[in-house]
């Protein structure tokens, strides 16, 4: 492979380089959700797309009016819970109909999706896990005796349990040392994840529609998610061969490049259009059905001893105590309203906030799920 060498003198002035791709704002709506025919909320998620030099991931689009109909001009309004998220409540949906969502933003334009059939989901056979010389596999396995679905996509959400690195039993409060109650407890947290990637699968070239132990995620086993308690919710979807061919290239233009073996980005297009005008893309997919869910629980003592694993710390926490035995040096540490240190075992000792305050990283309350 021939190689290319650049060089750049180093004399007289430099400009920063800004091409148009980074400065420009193309502020395209970005729809994401599912209609639900099922026995669960139906959400919509609406945002605009940001520029790549943004510290931001996203950026919700509030106030909008966002409906679901049907084919026999039914409609139903959904509420927005919170900002760029509308949800409409369980809502039991004719299978026999076709759905579409329509958007009017706050702006003044229309969006509208084709409209879509009903793909419900088969049940979840088994959510397991494999342990690895590298850690913790966890897959899915599912199967459709009707051999209508053929093509299938996942999500999930994780939880896990995790301390902070020192425990704090007092709380500083206008110069006096309050015991904390069980309600102000930072020592023990949740931690919450979502996954990030597009997991997609087909029986398309099968006999029969049978999914085993299709790999969804994976936990290197000096994660932290690891430490005591970890849970993960796997959803599953039943996709038409559009959705999935369109969820299909996104994955290749978001996930499966950097190399020169990788896809080429190809365009996406996906089944919603700006009817105010047809011309400004859209970025998404909407597609309608039941989803179904199972969840399990790993056990840190259930995992085999031969795991090399160890304890994770996110943050780098050894030594990092401090003294503070006169007033001044106790106001200086714990006062103000964002202290840099938080007494830990004894008003005489504390540590910075973010080893000894786990709710900086997740919850102290724990969830409604939890056994």
């Amino acid at each position: 492979m021939m190689s290319v060498s650049v060089i750049m003198a180093t004399s007289g002035c430099k400009k920063a380089y800004k091409p148009s791709v980074v400065a420009s704002n193309l502020n395209y709506l970005v729809v994401e959700g599912d209609i639900n025919s099922g026995t669960d909320s139906t959400f919509i998620k609406v945002s605009r797309t940001v520029n790549i030099s943004d510290k931001i991931a996203s950026k919700p689009d509030s106030e909008a009016m966002v409906t679901v109909e049907n084919d026999q001009q039914t409609s139903y309004q959904l509420q927005e819970t919170v900002k760029g998220t509308y949800a409409l409540p369980p809502t039991t949906l004719d299978t026999a109909r076709k759905y579409r969502v329509r958007i009017k933003t706050a702006d003044g334009r229309e969006y509208l999706s084709d409209f879509v059939g009903v793909y419900n989901s088969p049940p979840i056979d088994t959510v397991g896990y494999n342990v690895r010389g590298d850690g913790v596999h966890i897959y899915v396995s599912t199967h459709d005796n009707s051999n209508k679905i053929r093509y299938y996509g996942w999500d999930y959400d994780e939880t896990w349990t995790f301390n902070s690195h020192y425990e704090s039993y007092y709380k500083y409060v206008e110069g006096e040392f309050l015991y904390r109650t069980a309600d102000e407890e930072i020592y023990h947290c949740w931690g919450n994840d979502h996954s990030t990637t597009l997991n997609l699968e087909t029986t398309n070239k099968l006999s029969q529609s049978v999914i085993n132990n299709k790999e969804l995620a994976f936990l290197p086993s000096n994660s932290e998610k690891l430490s005591f308690r970890y849970s993960i919710i796997v959803r599953e979807y039943g996709l038409p061969f559009a959705a999935y061919r369109y969820f299909t290239n996104l994955k290749k233009n978001t996930e499966q490049i950097g190399t020169i073996f990788d896809a080429e980005p190809s365009s996406l297009k996906g089944n919603i259009t700006c009817v105010t005008n047809p011309a400004i893309p859209v970025i998404g997919f909407i597609t309608a059905g039941t989803v179904v869910s199972k969840r399990i629980f790993i056990d840190n003592r259930d995992l085999p001893p031969t795991l090399p694993f160890t304890y994770y710390d996110q943050i780098d926490c050894k030594d990092d105590t401090v003294s503070a035995h006169s007033v001044a040096d106790k106001e200086l540490f714990y006062g103000g309203l964002h202290p840099q240190f938080i007494p830990t075992t004894d008003p005489n000792h504390g540590a910075a906030s973010e080893c000894v305050d786990c709710t900086l990283r997740g919850t102290n309350k724990q969830p409604s799920f939890w056994k």
